[in-house]
């Protein structure tokens, strides 16, 4: 790896770092490296709930800088039930933290993304939506994603997802907070209700011409069905291009 390729370090749940993750950290500052400090916090676990994980969330990402001198914080709250970043008890802490820190630092801040279901599915790219929308509105630098089913099935991301993020931060970018909380109270609703009955998707080869690597029709069909959704929830980012 290059110097200027980010380094990743891990604190641990809740505002804990074990030695080894400080062992790296000594190697990276050293090297003159760039250092990525991750950590995500866990809503209905050790910090409790909604308030209490914001003020771990606020906490953990000053400690990325002063315990590992990082460069930037990679967060991602994530709902103990659902296993996601998308839950909109994960969101709301996301939020506010970023909101918080942008305000008074400035400290780079990113987030990751941690979906329930998977690709080529619209849930999925809601999800992505839904999540792109908060960290833009809140001012976060970097958005790290997409880990679709979750993150825990091999093969279960594509490229899609990650145009969906960066088109749904272009959709809100200088939006008022007022108006991209009635966009998110409205597109949060529209997949939350499935969670029991998430669809896992399809793998990269099953939705991807993985000769051309690029998608599939169905999957643009998808997209595109997501896309509508978005549109009539007021974002008419799409209907410009």
């Amino acid at each position: 790896m290059r110097p200027s390729d980010s380094h990743e370090v891990s604190q641990l749940n809740e505002l804990k770092i074990d030695v080894g993750a400080l062992v790296f950290t000594a190697h990276y500052q050293l090297a003159g490296d760039i250092i990525m400090c991750e950590q995500m916090p866990i809503y209905g676990g050790y910090a409790g709930g909604l308030e209490e994980t914001t003020i771990v969330d606020v906490a953990t990402t000053i400690n990325a800088f002063v315990m590992t001198g990082a460069t930037w914080h990679l967060d991602g709250p994530v709902h103990v039930r659902w296993g996601i970043t998308t839950a909109r008890e994960a969101l709301a802490v996301a939020g506010h933290c970023a909101m918080a820190i942008e305000a008074n630092s400035n400290m780079m801040l990113g987030n990751q993304y941690y979906t329930l279901a998977g690709p080529c599915t619209v849930m999925c790219l809601l999800e992505t939506a839904a999540q792109a929308i908060t960290d833009t509105a809140s001012g976060r630098e970097v958005l790290s994603g997409v880990a679709a089913s979750k993150g825990v099935a091999t093969n279960y991301t594509t490229g899609l997802e990650a145009r969906m993020m960066a088109e749904a931060a272009w959709a809100v970018a200088g939006m008022e907070t007022t108006k991209v909380n009635e966009v998110l109270d409205k597109l949060i609703a529209t997949y939350e209700k499935n969670y029991k009955t998430a669809p896992k998707g399809k793998p990269f080869e099953e939705c991807y011409d993985v000769v051309k690597l690029v998608p599939t029709q169905e999957y643009l069909d998808v997209y595109d069905e997501a896309v509508k959704i978005l549109t009539s929830l007021g974002l008419d980012y799409w209907t410009k291009k």
